[in-house]
């Protein structure tokens, strides 16, 4: 099983409030991006990392110059407005011979060995995964009046995070079938769902959690700290 990440790195992080996009803030001495690099090189399943920019991104190839990797950084391409846009510039962008891939967030730099592989394994087993955290506070839907319509059972719910992994025959067919309707799709892993391919929960790690705000930035100095 090889794999190709697409490493999702072209949102301008309006509600991080910064200048500077979020993937390029420093943690502990090291832009984000870069920290989640290092961290996907722990996998050697990875064969090549498919980064996706934002348009007239100047701080990329600062952050990767002069470092080597286990896998094959490919060149970077420019993404679009929406996520699934993104996702999909950089899925046509992966060499032919890529069968399997991984859509990751930039945002979420500290994937562990353990989750990575987790993942991976799942996918490989079940055709597509992702992976999941538990749900502890109480979910309700609302109407747009913000009149509550239901509670929903916690106990089937979980919070997904990334890197989301399929064959990539299954990221394209659900793209094709997407249509028109590509932007509605918040992740990866529910364009699939909609194909009707099945989708397995492996487990995820609170340190995976992404980077959205500064109290995230917060969040994650303090625990960083805590590990050293």
């Amino acid at each position: 099983m090889e794999i190709a990440v697409l490493l999702l790195a072209a949102g301008c992080g309006r509600r991080f409030a910064s200048e500077l996009p979020k993937q390029y803030v420093c943690v502990q001495g090291k832009p984000l991006l870069r920290h989640a690099l290092e961290h996907l090189a722990a996998e050697p399943r990875i064969r090549w990392v498919q980064p996706v920019l934002a348009a007239g991104d100047r701080h990329y190839a600062d952050v990767v110059h002069g470092l080597d990797w286990p896998f094959a950084l490919l060149p970077p391409v420019t993404g679009g407005r929406e996520r699934s846009e993104s996702m999909q510039r950089g899925l046509a962008a992966l060499p032919a011979d890529a069968c399997w891939v991984a859509v990751h967030d930039a945002a979420r730099a500290f994937p562990s060995p353990q989750l990575l592989a987790q993942v991976f394994d799942a996918a490989l087993a079940h055709g597509a995964a992702v992976p999941g955290m538990p749900v502890h506070d109480t979910i309700k839907r609302v109407d747009q009046a913000r009149n509550v319509i239901e509670t929903l059972p916690r106990d089937a719910l979980v919070a997904v995070q990334t890197p989301q992994v399929a064959r990539r025959q299954w990221f394209e067919q659900a793209l094709a079938q997407a249509g028109t309707a590509l932007a509605t799709f918040s992740d990866d892993a529910s364009m699939l769902e909609a194909c009707g391919f099945p989708v397995h929960i492996s487990e995820g790690e609170a340190m995976n959690r992404k980077l959205t705000t500064r109290d995230d930035l917060a969040w994650l100095n303090m625990h960083l700290e805590a590990l050293a």
